[in-house]
């Protein structure tokens, strides 16, 4: 599995284009599935998703299980020791959220890197047996990146970007629409401001020459953001879907009722 993780890491260096999914729900056969389908990673989300370290533990050997996907984590905060337990638990690389300025982009690779480059504790639990277990091959095959999820962290894009060893941003569209002023996710009201925020950001993280990522909704925004020049989208997620295909069903199966 370290080959897969190796291989994934070089192509999001080299910003080609990847396609992810969301997983909120600590459902490990589930989860197994999902990986199985062709994408190239799966993000268990430990900041809002229903997953704790056991699940996350569970869920990235289910991803790996599937042997055609990585599993990435969003971690609950940007902090040593959550990344660290992420990582330690197999994770190919962290998402790490609400990071506003360059200061806290490097401590987030700083957590992601073993000394003397880094700050992350030496105990790679299970992540030895498919990233590593040498420091140096761990360092060169662990993805991180950070967050543009607020007005502070899109007004310091371009310095963020250039952050030294940081693999690249990603996008909250959810967040940055509340913190550019909108009412709620999705509020039209701001959109326009909305598209420009992440015009700026692609732009940014290609002078800095790393990835520009972004969580969508669905396939066809996701598509769409790829072709905006966007390096990788997440596709979201498996609580929603599971909600979208259980109603469509209730439907459809009502309207059988009045035939």
């Amino acid at each position: 599995m370290s080959g897969l993780a190796t291989e994934f890491a070089a192509r999001i260096r080299r910003r080609e284009r990847a396609i992810g999914y969301w997983s909120a729900l600590d459902a490990p056969v589930a989860t197994e599935r999902i990986g199985r389908l062709g994408y190239d990673y799966v993000v268990l989300d430990g900041q809002h998703g229903l997953i704790g370290y056991s699940g996350i533990l569970n869920g990235l050997m289910a991803v790996d299980a599937g042997g055609q996907a990585v599993g990435m984590v969003r971690v609950e905060d940007n902090h040593l020791t959550p990344i660290g337990r992420a990582l330690d638990a197999g994770a190919a690389g962290v998402i790490v959220p609400l990071v506003d300025t360059p200061a806290e982009a490097a401590a987030a690779v700083s957590s992601t890197r073993y000394p003397p480059i880094g700050r992350r504790s030496y105990g790679p639990m299970r992540s030895g047996l498919r990233i590593g277990p040498r420091p140096s091959q761990a360092n060169e095959d662990t993805l991180v990146f950070v967050m543009i999820e607020t007005r502070e962290g899109l007004e310091n894009v371009d310095a963020i970007c250039r952050t030294p060893g940081l693999d690249g941003v990603y996008v909250g569209p959810s967040d940055l629409v509340l913190g550019l002023g909108g009412a709620m996710p999705g509020d039209p009201a701001v959109a326009g401001e909305f598209e420009s925020a992440l015009r700026a950001v692609r732009e940014a993280a290609k002078a800095a020459g790393v990835a520009a990522g972004i969580h969508t909704h669905d396939g066809e925004v996701a598509a769409k953001r790829l072709a905006e020049g966007f390096t990788f989208a997440s596709v979201a997620s498996d609580l929603l879907h599971l909600e979208q295909a259980a109603g469509a069903h209730l439907a459809a199966a009502r309207g059988g009722e009045d035939r």
